[in-house]
This record gives structure tokens, sequence and C-alpha cells, in this order.
């Protein structure tokens, strides 16, 4: 039965002997005593560029940025015509790079593309720096189960030069990734865990684990060479992950989980699936994570560069004769055709999520218009770090403003970055090598 009673958020109920209990937050007491809205943020990333065709070709409307305009509106090329319904959540951003860029290994613009920072700093001990998802990360992680989710077509860390990550530490090492759709599952959504207690001590044994192993990786690694050294730095922030998320778990651990559907997921696809089962699996558990509001910084990559890794196959698995990586290279018309075919298929992948997003509600609207979505890659063309293919989408409840194709000469990545973490609600001065922000135009509250 509806009522115009309105409570202050300090009433008290009053009992036999004067004794007070506060009483619980109730919908009497205004939006104002409820729990803010979460803010969120998703990185995706794609090797090797997208297919920009040259003009001789005559294939401009495969083009992944838009190459026309009607009526006012740029028109999506053919390789991204999927995004079409989402025109009024998402906007392309043209001319971005980040300053390192021309002058680094073109392997590794993965690297650097969420810290913008030079690679091998010369710093001893240094290799990167923070990931734009790591200092959001810093700030959310107190209102989510876990601080981040780090994701990847393939597990781990890679190498040097060739990661299999895209997020880097605030210490600036890389933070290994996660591609077991099964293993995300029980990470983020484990169902009965027995008793409260008996799973409290089993957190705090692993706790301790973690600590003891750490302390004795210390150890040796100060008995070390320094390319062991450098391999025990990766082994040790992998440690620090993993008690970092036992930290948080145990802390949750009275906090029942939302009631949420999974009969859509297939646990059991891999990375030898067909692509776009994998793909949409991982995008489905990201959809649910930030549904349910386990955590607000994820990152996925969803291939590495210079032919690493499984996905480099993917394309002939959808019937196209190349590998991924041999098709950024390609000067032909037939080969650049192919290349945004494949960009085609993953502005498909794209479309579901930004749709699961959609389907999924907060207070004030769909989940998409509380989270930022950052899609792009390294590289433009082949190996060319300027004009980085770049989409936002998301965020319309955080002050951005879409259906545009931004532009304005040569910009910094940095700033792109900087201006989400403002509109995350961080308040920083500059990021990595920012100089300003993008306001008055995608970012209106940056």
């Amino acid at each position: 039965m509806s009522t115009s009673l309105q409570l202050d958020r300090r009433a008290f109920l009053k009992g036999l002997g004067g004794a007070a209990l506060a009483l619980p937050v109730l919908d009497a007491m205004g939006e104002a005593v409820t729990d803010p809205i979460p803010r969120r943020f998703c990185a995706l990333y794609t090797a090797n560029g997208m297919s920009l065709p040259k003009v001789e070709h005559g294939i401009g409307d495969w083009s992944w940025f838009p190459a026309a305009e009607r009526n006012g509106e740029y028109v999506f090329g053919k390789s991204t015509e999927p995004l079409a319904p989402f025109r009024k959540q998402l906007s392309f951003l043209g001319g971005l790079y980040h300053p390192s860029g021309p002058k680094s290994d073109p392997h590794v613009c993965s690297d650097m593309w969420l810290t913008g920072a030079p690679l091998y700093n010369p710093k001893p001990g240094s290799y990167n720096s923070a990931g734009l998802d790591q200092v959001i990360a810093l700030h959310t992680k107190q209102h989510c189960r876990q601080p981040s989710l780090v994701l990847s077509i393939d597990a781990g860390t890679g190498f040097l030069s060739r990661t299999g990550t895209i997020s880097f530490s605030l210490e600036g090492r890389p933070i290994p990734a996660e591609n077991s759709p099964r293993r995300v599952f029980d990470r983020l959504f484990r169902g009965d865990r027995g008793s409260l207690v008996s799973e409290r001590e089993r957190l705090q044994r692993r706790i301790k684990l973690v600590d003891a192993v750490a302390e004795g990786a210390r150890s040796l690694q100060r008995q070390l060479g320094s390319s062991d050294r450098e391999r025990m730095d990766q082994y040790l922030t992998s440690l620090n992950e993993v008690e970092s998320r036992l930290i948080a778990s145990e802390r949750w651990i009275d906090v029942p989980l939302k009631k949420q559907d999974y009969s859509h997921l297939n646990l059991d696809a891999t990375t030898e699936s067909e692509p776009a089962e994998y793909y949409r699996n991982i995008f489905d558990l990201i959809a649910l994570a930030f549904d349910a509001d386990i955590t607000r910084s994820v990152t996925f990559m969803l291939s590495r560069e210079d032919g690493m890794g499984i996905s480099d196959t993917f394309p002939l698995k959808l019937g196209l004769k190349h590998t991924h990586h041999s098709l950024s290279h390609a000067s032909d018309k037939d080969g650049q055709l192919a290349f945004a075919k494949y960009d085609l298929f993953l502005s498909r992948q794209l479309t579901h999520f930004f749709e699961r997003l959609t389907d999924y509600r907060d207070r004030n609207g769909p989940v998409l218009d509380n989270t930022i979505v950052l899609f792009g890659s390294g590289a433009s063309t082949t190996h060319n770090s300027r004009n980085l293919p770049t989409l936002i989408a998301g965020g319309g409840s955080m002050g951005l403003k879409h259906g545009s194709y931004w532009r304005n000469g040569e910009t910094r990545m940095s700033n792109v970055h900087l201006s989400i973490l403002r509109s995350m609600g961080i308040d920083r001065e500059s990021f990595a090598d920012s100089t300003t922000t993008l306001s008055n135009a995608i970012f209106s509250r940056a």
C-alpha cells in the first residue's frame, strides 16, 4: 500500500525502557540514503588494427571508421553496421595516439594501450606504468566483491613485448589474465560453499598460504640474476592479485549474491570452440558480473599482437583464407576486404555485449548507461601507431553524449583515459602523459 510518509534517515524505533534501534534504510527515507548507482568500466582490445582499405580499391564503405555522412550524421561502414541500433549509445574517436607509440617496437602497442607509458622505463626494475583499469579498481574495489576482472583470449601474461594481458598493476607489472569461462564463473558465482564459518576458515588458510609463499618468493628473488628476477616479479604480481581477491572474498562472504539466470551460459566453451560462442560466453559473464556488482573494472584482450595465440586462427574458422595477423598485412583489395569481414564479425560480438548490458537494469535505467565501454586497438593499419581505432559506448547516465564521430587532429589517448576517470567520479589531475580532457565533446562532464 503506497504512502506519502517521509522518514528522517536517522530515524530510530524506541521500545521499552527507552531502548532505541536504528531503522534499516527504507524507501520512505528517499533516494538520498540509497546506495549510489555503480559506475563501471570495461576495456576491450583487439590486436593488429582494423581494416581501413586503400582509396584505390574502391571499398571505402568497408572502412572501420565512418567514411561518409548523411543528413549531418555519420554513416556506419559495412564492418560496423551491426552496431547501428546503438548509435545514440556510442561514438567513434579518430586521431588518437600515444606519443610513446611511434618510438617503440610496434608489437608492444597493446602493452601501452591502457597505460600510455614508455615501454622499458629506464628506472631499474620498472617495465610499464599503472593501467587505467587498475587505477579505477583502486577507487571502486571497496564497493564490490572483486577489485577487477582481467580476461584474455590466452591466459597468463604472455611474454615481454607480446603480452597476453592488457592490464598492468599500479607498479606497472602485467597482471595474469583468465580465459576459461568455467574458471571465471567459479571465481565470480560459486554456488553452495558450505557453512559461512567453514568458508571463512578456508579463505583465511589460503590467505596465510599465499602470504607464506610470497615471503619465500621474495627471499629467493634477492638471490637471482636480473632475468630471473623479472620472472619472479611477474610471479609475485600474480600472488598479490590472488591475495587481494581472497581478502575481498572474505569481506563479502556474509553478503548474498544477487539471484540471476545463468541458463544461457555454456561454461564448456573454450578457445578451441566456435569463435562466436566463446566470445559471447565471455561477454555474458562480464555482463552478469556487472549486473551483480561483483566488480566494476574489467579488461578483455580479444586477440594478441603479431599472430600470437589461438585467436590468430579465428578468421580461418570463419571461412576466411588467412590468419588475423596475415590479414592485417594485406595490401590488395581481396585481402583488405577479408580483413574488414573479420571486423564485421567482431562488431556482431560487441553488439551482443551491448544488448546484454541493455537487458540488465540499474535503478535509473540499463546497466549500459552506467558503464563506459572502451573498444579499440593499439594500431590502425599495419604497425601504424597513429589514428588508433577507438569506440566508446555507454555511460549515458555518467555524462557521456554519443552519436558522433569525434576527431580533433592528433589527440593523446591518455586525454581519453583522463576523461574516463573524471566520468567515473575519480578526481585526477592527470593520467600518464595527458594534457587535458575531452570536455565539451563526448565527455560533457569530464
